[in-house]
């Protein structure tokens, strides 16, 4: 698989993510993350190796990678919170190494293991955060983001106190308070349980409007739903660079059918499996059987067109998942 450029991303804008929220970014929208030959070595690891990509208003950037593939080692990188050995980092137009004030300014950053303290409320700790970022208009600053995060009911509690949900919520919250044009989100939806997840993703859905994001995540599905694009990273090195819509038709099981028959019928077997259209045949038992095409193409309707005269109980048609793409990119990969 071959890395797509920046230019030829920018050029073809991609289409939302199929099922998802996801909008496309308007061709030449401007760059607020522009990243070039970033690197950062550990003694002999390379943690993060040459990396070049930028990213876009509008855009949310899946960060994709086995654990120790270099995707929180870069988003410190592109947060100012280490130095490279190598590259350059721009935010908004600043260098985050020659205008480090100015840079960090543009960004709202949520750690894997976001810091707080915990003896804080959570209205005390937002404030604190909101007068270390320079907010002018403080309490409004708040209100908005413990509306947008779901805090209401827990804003005077100690942080000490709340659910790692909660927690993980109030960490979103400090990355808002100062309205970022730029969002580093590491594992924004970890530890949340299934409502909070669907209401964090619609709002970094709806954020993109007018920001660009970065986030990691280990939940594939994630990034189906509401990313425009997603970057796989590996051994410090970025190994593929589309959008999600674009991976899924590279999936290893994009548009393999699923057929069960209510009755054995070796002869269908045999048809379906001569076809030169038909890479591989899998028997999984004598009524059902998958067919593995020929390049991904959808051969549904040749292969319903032969069943036509043999009763079928069912028919799947697989799309293909990020996932199975993730795992065939990274097999054996470790650190």
């Amino acid at each position: 698989m071959t890395e797509t450029t920046d230019e030829a991303f920018v050029d073809d804008p991609p289409a939302s993510s199929a099922g998802g929220t996801a909008k496309p970014v308007a061709p030449l929208a401007e760059a607020l993350v522009e990243v070039q030959g970033l690197s950062k070595h550990y003694g002999p690891i390379r943690a993060v190796d040459g990396i070049s990509f930028t990213v876009r208003r509008g855009d949310i950037l899946g960060f994709l990678g086995p654990n120790g593939a270099g995707k929180t080692t870069a988003m410190r990188l592109i947060t100012g919170f280490l130095t490279p050995d190598a590259g350059t980092v721009r935010v908004a137009g600043h260098d985050i190494a020659t205008e480090s004030l100015l840079a960090r300014h543009k960004v709202g950053y949520l750690p894997e293991n976001a810091p707080a303290y915990g003896e804080m409320t959570v209205t005390g700790f937002l404030e604190f955060i909101a007068e270390a970022r320079g907010v002018t208009e403080v309490d409004p600053a708040i209100r908005k983001v413990v509306a947008m995060t779901g805090l209401e009911r827990v804003q005077h509690q100690m942080i000490e106190t709340l659910s790692k949900g909660f927690k993980r919520r109030v960490g979103l919250a400090q990355a808002l308070i100062h309205d970022p044009e730029v969002l580093i989100l590491d594992e924004p939806t970890d530890g949340l349980d299934p409502n909070q997840k669907a209401m964090v993703q619609e709002l970094i859905s709806n954020l993109s409007r007018n920001k660009c994001i970065i986030l990691s995540t280990h939940i594939l599905d994630e990034v189906e739903r509401i990313c425009n694009r997603a970057l796989i990273i590996s051994q410090g090195k970025i190994l593929v660079d589309s959008t999600p819509q674009e991976l899924m038709t590279q999936a290893p099981n994009h548009n393999v059918v699923r057929l069960s028959l209510e009755s054995p019928n070796p002869q269908l077997a045999r048809t379906l499996a001569a076809q030169a259209w038909c890479k591989r045949f899998d028997e999984l038992t004598p009524t059902s059987f998958e067919v593995f095409p020929v390049d991904g193409e959808n051969r549904l309707a040749e292969i319903l067109a032969l069943a036509k005269d043999v009763p079928l109980s069912a028919v799947h048609l697989d799309e293909g998942r990020l996932d199975e793409l993730f795992r065939h990119i990274t097999e054996g990969v470790s650190r």
